[in-house]
């Protein structure tokens, strides 16, 4: 038989003893003060079964469940007999009569402290205390009636109690509404080295905690959820203890609720050896007033999961920052994982994306079981795409993914223009070897991501441009939609750009901010509140985009709008001239794809047509249209038409003779 069943067998006869000596004082209880009595119980009878409970009692090892209840909570010799007798209704059919005879009347069926007064011989007022074991830690519920004394109100053991005095230790049941178990993802394997110097802190801090005083309050700061779990689970296993995790905005805002659950879980810690995981969801002032008066008033331990520091939590605190594992520990994670079979990837995957410890493993497993048997440059492509949708949940909701077409055929910009985008995609392939293996990362901690600024007036392609890059990079783009990012409440600006730039440091993507003037402008003078934290608004985000991995584009037409400071802060400023004859010349060739019916073109004369290349691809794409219509080719009469009319779209005077055909028979169209 194993320690643990016998020890159930043993608390089992534990409890059936104390049963029937509890039974027995109820019976004679109500012989002596019955008026007409019956048979009377020997003292005899009693005081053997005194003895074969006490015999029990000393020869469980460890002591029986209710013995231990007491040494944890701290119960005398009454209460824990007081805890029996309300127990006994709940394990003992027979006791609800007892209690009534005992009592003398036969609706009270049920205990009463006046009945357990009469009925022990270690009787204590002091039990009925609230400040005692008994009703402090809600052991039992008082059912007090309206102008009802406490000593004649009805008693009922806790459910949870009960459960516990039978041998049964279980999470009380009113809890797992609240909290659920934290599992930190066996798949992740053991914490990277820079993820285990965070569980060390917290073994340390908690070890020097003086006996008596309260365990520290752990906050666990910053953006990636799944390794503040791993450190939380490894912190919490070095102390044995089971972790459990709860939203702070589920903690009741009343007084008297927080109070009960503030009682009911330093209880079940003392019962159990568990700990909290409180998760916090940025801008909640509210959830954070309820979770310092939970913390304030409950014992044990606890792990804040807080993007930033919360100052006042009601107890002492230490704050561990945690971020993803370093790009060395990634790329190690992912030559472990991938082996010999792709030789060179870790290092670029690494480079590009910020994964956790199991987001590398699901990703790279999944791509293994898709490509076991294809080539190695299949399988790289399989990893990076895999990579891609891990990382693009987080921006969806935040931003507008654009299908990135246009490749450097495509796009037509003076030379020194396009030197500088290849530079821009050099510099982002090649980062992790001048971040990581040169060392600058060890000496810089802003500024090691890429922005670029694109000026230039609308239609010059500076979003063509970030198309291009983005195919070049085989990387997503994401334009900022400023409708979901700018709010008008106080604050709600800078959480929105928050979980942006959060998504987006994954990797995977690219942020293009088009009118960015409308994000980025200067500051003003303040004159009022509004001036204020629109300034406010303005200095987080400048703070934000040099702090930022990635790469951001920004887009503008009004350079002369955006802060002095802002633009000190970019790596690349490429100016995007309104294209010359030459320039548009080549945009009307390749305006038209391949199978598009061309006839005759005069591109020397559409050069010559002042348009920017948004709008020559505009027309060429009305001429199309109006091709398809008359059931003809693309000829000089449809573009100049569609010409035509995105002229009158700029607002420009017509002069007729621009938009004429003349055929090589010198007619006049």
């Amino acid at each position: 038989m194993s320690a643990n069943a016998s020890w159930q067998e043993g608390n089992a006869r534990y409890l059936a003893a104390g049963l029937q000596w509890l039974r027995l004082r109820l019976e004679r209880l109500a012989t002596c003060s019955a008026v007409e009595a019956s048979t009377p119980i020997a003292d005899e009878a009693l005081l053997q079964a005194e003895q074969e409970f006490a015999l029990c009692e000393s020869q469980l090892d460890p002591p029986h469940a209710l013995a231990l209840l007491a040494q944890c909570l701290g119960l005398s010799r009454f209460e824990q007999q007081v805890l029996l007798l309300c127990a006994a209704m709940e394990l003992d059919t027979r006791t609800a009569d007892l209690c009534a005879r005992a009592q003398g009347e036969a609706v009270r069926r049920y205990p009463t402290f006046a009945l357990a007064l009469a009925l022990f011989p270690d009787a204590a007022w002091d039990a009925m205390s609230p400040d005692r074991p008994l009703r402090h830690w809600r052991l039992i519920d008082i059912q007090q009636g309206h102008a009802q004394p406490l000593t004649t109100s009805p008693l009922r053991a806790d459910e949870r109690i009960v459960n516990y005095i039978k041998g049964l230790n279980h999470l009380d049941e009113r809890l797992k509404a609240l909290v659920a178990p934290l599992r930190a993802g066996g798949e992740a394997g053991p914490l990277q080295p820079s993820q285990q110097a965070g569980v060390e802190q917290i073994v340390r801090a908690w070890n020097m905690t003086v006996p008596g005083a309260p365990w520290p309050a752990v906050q666990l700061l910053g953006a990636d959820a799944p390794s503040k779990h791993g450190i939380a689970a490894g912190a919490a296993a070095h102390f044995g203890r089971h972790l459990y995790r709860i939203a702070a905005d589920m903690l009741p805002v009343g007084h008297d609720d927080l109070e009960a659950l503030s009682r009911l879980w330093q209880r079940e810690c003392t019962l159990l050896p568990i700990a909290l995981y409180i998760e916090c969801a940025d801008g909640a002032p509210s959830g954070q007033a309820a979770l310092g008066r939970f913390l304030s008033r409950s014992d044990g331990m606890f792990f804040i999961d807080a993007r930033e520091l919360l100052p006042k939590l009601g107890r002492s605190h230490i704050a561990v920052d945690v971020a993803k594992p370093t790009p060395a520990e990634q790329r190690g994670v992912w030559a472990e994982v991938l082996g010999r079979r792709a030789a060179g990837n870790p290092a670029a995957l690494a480079a590009q994306f910020n994964l956790d410890t199991a987001t590398i493993r699901s990703v790279a497993e999944s791509a293994l079981s898709d490509a076991v048997a294809i080539r190695e440059k299949a399988l790289e492509s399989a990893l990076w795409d895999a990579c891609q949708s891990a990382v693009r949940p987080g921006l969806d909701a935040l931003a507008q993914r654009i299908d990135s077409k246009a490749t450097w055929d495509d796009i037509v910009l003076p030379a020194e223009q396009l030197a500088l985008l290849r530079q821009i995609c050099a510099q982002v392939r090649c980062r992790d070897q001048v971040y990581e293996d040169w060392g600058f990362a060890q000496k810089m901690n802003r500024g090691l991501g890429i922005s670029a600024l694109f000026e230039g007036a609308s239609g010059v392609g500076k979003t063509m441009a970030a198309e291009v890059i983005a195919n070049d990079l085989r990387l997503q783009l994401y334009r900022i939609d400023l409708s979901t990012v700018i709010s008008k409440y106080i604050g709600e600006t800078e959480c929105n750009l928050r979980r942006l730039f959060d998504a987006a440091e994954d990797g995977g993507a690219i942020l293009f901010f088009d009118e960015c003037d409308a994000l980025f402008g200067k500051r003003s003078e303040v004159k009022d509140s509004h001036d204020r934290y629109a300034n406010i608004e303005t200095n987080y985000l400048l703070q934000r985009i040099e702090a930022y991995g990635g790469l951001a584009i920004l887009a503008t037409n009004m350079k002369s709008s955006l802060d002095a400071a802002f633009v000190r802060r970019l790596r690349f400023i490429v100016g995007f001239p309104f294209p010359g004859p030459t320039e548009r010349r080549s945009i009307w060739q390749k305006a038209f794809p391949s199978g598009v019916p061309c006839g005759e073109m005069d591109y020397e004369r559409l050069g010559r047509l002042n348009l920017a290349g948004g709008s020559i691809h505009a027309a060429a794409l009305g001429a199309s249209f109006l091709a398809a219509e008359a059931g003809t080719t693309v000829d000089m009469r449809c573009v100049l038409a569609a010409v035509r009319n995105e002229w009158m779209k700029l607002g420009r005077p017509l002069n007729e003779a621009d938009f004429r055909v003349l055929h090589s028979d010198g007619v006049v169209a």
